[in-house]
């Protein structure tokens, strides 16, 4: 069920890479192609401080000069090295507002050959708000992306982005207030104020981009013990949000260390981090703030793709390039998720979720067999996607590990707070029903066309042609039995005249 109509194989387009060049970090990331689910290749990140002391001096970090200066000449480097046929350069808040931008931006030419884009705060904005959107398609309500200069705050509804603010309460502008919880918390609090459509837009989301908001997700997973680190659409209600950022703003820099494992440079700015966000969030009264992963950088991918492109699904895009990877006898094109379908709901809340499983059927096929569920489950989990929630995500991995075999108490402590027990079950039907076609079929597709699974009379029937093998093997009746008592219903076996075939008719 690809996205929209649109083909599941994005054109290759040779490698990109883009260089981000903020405030406080300086990133390269490569991406294996401009696809609408683009693998990073490479992501290197250093920082480097720029806009340290900017509110003071105008200036840029002489210090941070030197430092950018050098690590851009090796990026650039590097991304030539491996082949990247087109490298992008991008500067925001420092670069944008320091006297000496400029002269940076022709310095950083003249070494590397590499010419620097200033974004505009709108045009910064704006790809942070497109970052959001190509990891959640269905994004809506404000994106706030934080650097160390400023602010981007931009209203985002039915995957567009509309016009947003820059404010200039990044925590290198603050620096001189910190110490100071009164005076800080009253320059954000002014800046906040001056955007009354922030006040009064009232949406349901507030999406949180920048490495200093996600260090905070990073460390509310270590306190909370959640089960998995993974940053992209990890969810706080706002009441648990508003408790967790007026602590951390309060906390000392020795205390933040004893209690995560943040880098030292990025805790430096953590606190003055937690309290912009608190502030944000206390005048826009979000029912929730959900971390984004992507940002600027991917925006700017999502940016240079096709319309036709955009509207592709990245999950389902993803899973297919992941069969593609390594498929044993080549890898399908929806055959067994269509064989499934009349078995399913209608309608079936975890149609994609389905569609993506069936995709991912055979990921595992040349793991250890004692470890195939196991390595499944994990492949599903912690798999580099967007376009899904951590409910989502746990979906995937429960039915890829019943599709291998894996027993529910294995993994149901692993999961249990990140899906429901309805769900749970879903997925395991999901994945029991895999693990009945792939034994049908041994792993080629097309083989599924001798027979056909359907609810009949309240019985799970596989109906096959004349008497075959397809019907007479124990562990074809073993697994559709475990498939039928996982439906509630039970199980038969029909043979039907050879001439008929097996499908339905």
């Amino acid at each position: 069920m690809p996205a929209s109509g649109a083909p599941l194989r994005s054109g290759k387009r040779g490698r990109v890479g883009v260089i981000d060049i903020g405030s406080n970090s300086v990133r390269l990331v490569v991406y294996d192609a401009l696809s609408r689910a683009p693998v990073p290749l490479l992501n290197e990140k250093v920082l480097c401080g720029l806009g340290r002391r900017l509110g003071e001096t105008r200036k840029l970090n002489p210090e941070g000069v030197e430092s950018a200066l050098a690590h851009l000449q090796r990026f650039v480097a590097l991304a030539r090295a491996i082949g990247v046929r087109r490298l992008d350069a991008l500067a925001t808040a420092a670069v944008r507002d320091a006297e000496d931008g400029p002269a940076f931006a022709a310095e950083v030419r003249r070494r590397t050959g590499v010419a620097v884009k200033i974004l505009s705060g709108e045009a910064e904005g704006r790809l942070s708000a497109l970052g959001v959107i190509a990891g959640i398609p269905d994004a809506s309500g404000v994106v706030g992306d934080l650097g160390g200069g400023s602010v981007e705050l931009v209203p985002i509804r039915r995957g567009r982005a509309h016009r947003g603010a820059t404010l200039p309460i990044g925590p290198f502008r603050l620096a001189e207030l910190v110490g100071d919880e009164r005076k800080l918390a009253a320059e954000i609090e002014r800046q906040v104020e001056r955007l009354d459509w922030l006040r009064h837009r009232r949406s349901d989301t507030f999406y949180a981009v920048g490495g200093a908001w996600r260090a905070l997700a990073r460390i509310h997973m270590e306190q909370s013990h959640y089960p998995i680190h993974v940053i992209q659409s990890y969810t706080l209600p706002r009441r648990d949000a508003e408790d967790f950022l007026g602590l951390v703003a309060r906390l000392s820099r020795r205390s933040l260390e004893q209690i995560s494992a943040v880098s030292r440079k990025r805790l430096e700015v953590v606190p003055v981090a937690a309290e912009i966000l608190r502030r944000i969030v206390a005048t826009m009264e979000p029912k929730r703030i959900v971390f984004s992963a992507l940002g600027l950088r991917e925006g700017h991918i999502y940016e240079l793709l096709p319309e036709r492109e955009r509207r592709q699904d990245p999950l389902l895009v993803a899973c297919a390039a992941a069969a593609r990877s390594n498929p044993r006898f080549g890898a399908g094109n929806g055959e067994i998720d269509a064989w499934l379908s009349s078995i399913y709901p209608r309608p079936d809340p975890h149609r994609r979720l389905r569609y993506a499983a069936s995709l991912l059927g055979d990921v595992s096929w040349a793991e250890h067999p004692d470890y195939r569920a196991e390595q499944a489950f994990r492949t599903a989990l912690y798999m580099p996607a967007a376009g899904l929630g951590h409910g989502e995500r746990a979906f995937l991995a429960v039915a890829l590990h019943a599709r291998y075999g894996g027993s529910e108490s294995a993994i149901r402590d692993m999961v249990s707070r990140l899906m429901d027990d309805e769900m749970l079950a879903d997925a395991r039907r999901t994945g029991l029903a895999l693990r009945l076609a792939y034994t049908i079929s041994g792993g080629v597709p097309r083989l599924l066309r001798r027979a056909s699974l359907v609810l009949e009379r309240g019985d799970l029937v596989l109906r096959v042609p004349g008497r075959g093998p397809l019907q007479d093997g124990e562990a074809v009746e073993r697994r559709l039995a475990a498939l039928a008592r996982a439906l509630g219903v039970d199980a038969r076996i029909r043979a039907l005249p050879a001439r008929t075939g097996g499908r339905r008719r």
